[in-house]
């Protein structure tokens, strides 16, 4: 019909014009020619020469073609309709009989001792693939949307049919339930969880379809990136996707404070006291703070959502999507890769046996801890292999913890003394002194051989012949950058140092950036590194966060990490510290303020992070005029700078057991100038001050 209307709006003006011609060729004949024989008018075509047939057969055909059309068009728009009016009716039937049926299934059946579930799944026919059906449970029959309220009951009566578009069919702003046909049992002889069904909503994905900002890995840096963003771009929607089943956490505390809470029910709470006394969460915000992922979409003024539990495992760099390992995919328009790293196994356990893994922990997650403090409590021996700063670090957490359980603590190590890689000797071994004072058997220069499961424990074998025989193994030996990306995303992974290679403001690609332990960035002063402490997430997400959003900053930052061997010895590190290098070691006496502890109850912060209080060195700090002295062996290490060089520069500093003086360090190491006295240098620590 409506092309029948716009053939005929084309030849409407042709007909007037050819109409209004005829008329006047004809009355100009009659009153010239005085005859009673009416002449033939001339056709309308303004052809000179045409006839007035071709005008009638033009206009006759298109009236026919215009009625043949519309007859066709009523006669298919009235079969759809009551096509529709018949489905509608014959769905509204099933889905009254569905429910008929569900309640009856609720009534108890004495007869029915098989066990065999209702038969309500089978009463249940197959929708049509447009539209299908809502799964049905024996709590809450689920009523599916009908669209028959919203419609004529009726076929409309013969004559003028206003036809609206063909197949488009009216949504409700809310879809509908359809009441059930059998009377309702009366509320007293329903069981208690059998409530009546609750009105249907719309249902979204659980799963977004697209994040304008999308963060893979779920640890600090994702989170610090996403406060960042937020903070630049109120508005934002941010998806953070991560394979733990955690909401963001710190890590730090997994091996230190929460080793030292006295509440039993710590791994459940997750909650621990700082050396400062103070109590807080593992978790940087609670549940609250986020939005569900199935509301990022429609949250009005944006949010942060939580994807738990979910891995990426491949990258369309070039689609600006991700797919996920249950094969759901997500676009996105900016990408953060955070996905940290995974612990390192010795390949002598590996090919142990199943035995050997089973009494294995390689910590890192918060799964981990949970373990292992369980297994700390049934066991009798634990071995830690590893001498860095995990490794020390649950050595004395265990050895202490050992002092009440009698449990027994072995750490073993290639190196010397604990974190012989980092220490100069004679700080190492006064730091594996201090540990086997914790309770701790530390067992130095041991190299595994064999590891083997007999009589229902695990053997050591060392490279020396000497045996350790325990009941199970901690493997604290290193992180692994996670770069399972880079092959999809085409990403570049750095040979020497491994993770991704980024520029300067921390982008891999042109919408995609990387932080964390997984971000092997350029330092202005120390050259091409990966560093794996929880400030560098913090700040290296930060900056990635805002670059994000256009801030196009460098990474600068001069990242620090410290470690604690329990409340009364621990320090502060920049920089690069290898114990290779050659160092210059400035000490004082210490003083009862000089501990982790006293630390943070001056500060009133616990976790003793650059990025958490920044402040800015100014350099001019009061100078004690007493003469600091070199350290000599057999020294009471109580509080010292440590200077770490290279080509007679500075390029790392630790801070032992002297806290709230990184901005110091930090303006040392970027001024990158020659030092001829560090003794004057490490004045400006105030080392010696009471």
């Amino acid at each position: 019909m409506l092309k029948g209307k716009a053939v005929w709006q084309k030849l409407a003006p042709l007909a007037r014009d050819s109409s209004t011609l005829c008329r006047q060729n004809m009355k100009r004949t009659v009153l010239k020619c005085k005859t009673t024989v009416v002449p033939r008018a001339q056709m309308s075509s303004k052809i000179p020469g045409g006839e007035n047939t071709v005008y009638y057969i033009l206009v006759g055909g298109t009236f026919l073609a215009g009625g043949f059309y519309a007859y066709r068009t009523v006669t298919g728009d009235k079969r759809r309709y009551d096509e529709r009016i018949t489905e509608l009716s014959d769905r509204s039937s099933k889905l009254s009989l569905n429910q008929q049926m569900t309640y009856i299934q609720t009534e108890p059946k004495e007869a029915d001792t098989s066990g065999e579930p209702a038969l309500v799944a089978e009463s249940v026919p197959a929708e049509s693939a447009e539209q299908p059906p809502a799964p049905v449970t024996e709590s809450a029959p689920a009523a599916e949307p009908v669209e028959a309220e919203t419609l004529v009951a009726e076929p409309p009566a013969a004559g003028p049919v206003a036809v609206e578009p063909p197949e488009v069919e009216p949504v409700p702003a809310e879809p509908l339930t359809a009441e059930p046909v059998a009377a309702e049992p009366p509320a007293a002889e329903l069981p208690a969880a059998e409530s009546p069904a609750p009105e249907a909503v719309t249902v979204l994905p659980e799963i977004p379809a697209h994040a304008p900002y999308l963060l893979i890995g779920g640890g600090t840096a994702s989170f610090a990136a996403a406060r960042s963003i937020r903070a630049r771009d109120p508005g934002a929607r941010v998806l953070i996707v991560t394979e733990e089943p955690d909401l963001p956490y710190m890590r730090p505390p997994l091996s230190k404070e929460l080793w030292f809470s006295d509440d039993p029910t710590v791994t459940e709470t997750l909650r621990f006291k700082q050396w400062n006394g103070k109590e807080r969460s593992i978790y940087f915000q609670p549940p609250s703070f986020y939005v569900s992922p199935q509301d990022l979409p429609k949250v009005e003024n944006g949010g942060v959502a939580v994807l738990t539990s979910k891995k990426v495992v491949h990258m369309d760099v070039r689609g600006n999507k991700v797919r996920l390992d249950d094969d759901t995919e997500i676009s996105y328009d900016k990408c953060l890769i955070a996905t940290g790293g995974i612990p390192r196994n010795m390949q002598v356990i590996e090919r142990a046996g199943e035995e050997v893994r089973k009494r294995l922990t390689l910590f890192r997650r918060i799964g981990d801890f949970k373990s292992l403090e369980k297994i700390s409590r049934d066991v009798k021996s634990i071995t830690i292999i590893g001498g860095g700063f995990l490794g020390s670090e649950l050595a004395c957490a265990l050895g202490r913890k050992s002092n009440e359980s009698g449990l027994e603590v072995i750490q073993m190590f290639p190196e010397k003394g604990n974190m012989g890689k980092v220490l100069p000797e004679y700080l190492s071994n006064w730091t594996t002194a201090k540990v086997r004072r914790e309770g701790v058997n530390v067992i130095s220069e041991a190299l595994v051989k064999n590891v083997s499961f007999k009589d229902g424990r695990v053997e050591i074998k060392l490279k020396d012949g000497r045996m350790v025989t325990t009941d199970h193994i901690v493997a604290a030996v290193g992180l692994e950058p996670s770069v399972e990306l880079a092959k999809s995303a085409g990403l570049e992974v750095d040979a020497d140092f491994g993770g991704y290679r980024v520029n300067a403001e921390l982008q891999a690609r042109s919408n995609i950036w990387v932080a964390g332990d997984a971000a092997c960035f350029y330092d202005i002063r120390l050259g091409r590194r990966r560093v794996e402490h929880h400030d560098h997430a913090v700040v290296s997400g930060r900056l990635a966060g805002e670059n994000m959003t256009g801030a196009n900053k460098p990474y600068w930052h001069q990242s620090m990490f410290w470690s604690d061997l329990g409340p009364d010895v621990g320090y502060e590190a920049i920089g690069i510290v290898d114990s290779s290098l050659p160092t210059v070691g400035v000490f004082a006496k210490a003083t009862a303020k000089d501990t982790p502890k006293a630390a943070t109850e001056m500060s009133g912060t616990g976790i003793r992070s650059e990025s958490e209080t920044e402040a800015v060195a100014s350099g001019e700090m009061p100078i004690n005029p007493t003469v600091p002295q070199a350290p000599l062996q057999g020294d009471d290490y109580g509080k010292g700078v440590i200077f770490y060089l290279r080509d007679k520069v500075v390029v790392g500093i630790i801070l032992w057991n002297v806290f709230n003086r990184m901005p110091i360090a930090r303006k040392i190491i970027k001024d990158g100038e020659e030092h001829g006295d560090l003794n004057e240098v490490a004045k400006l620590f105030n080392i010696h001050e009471d």
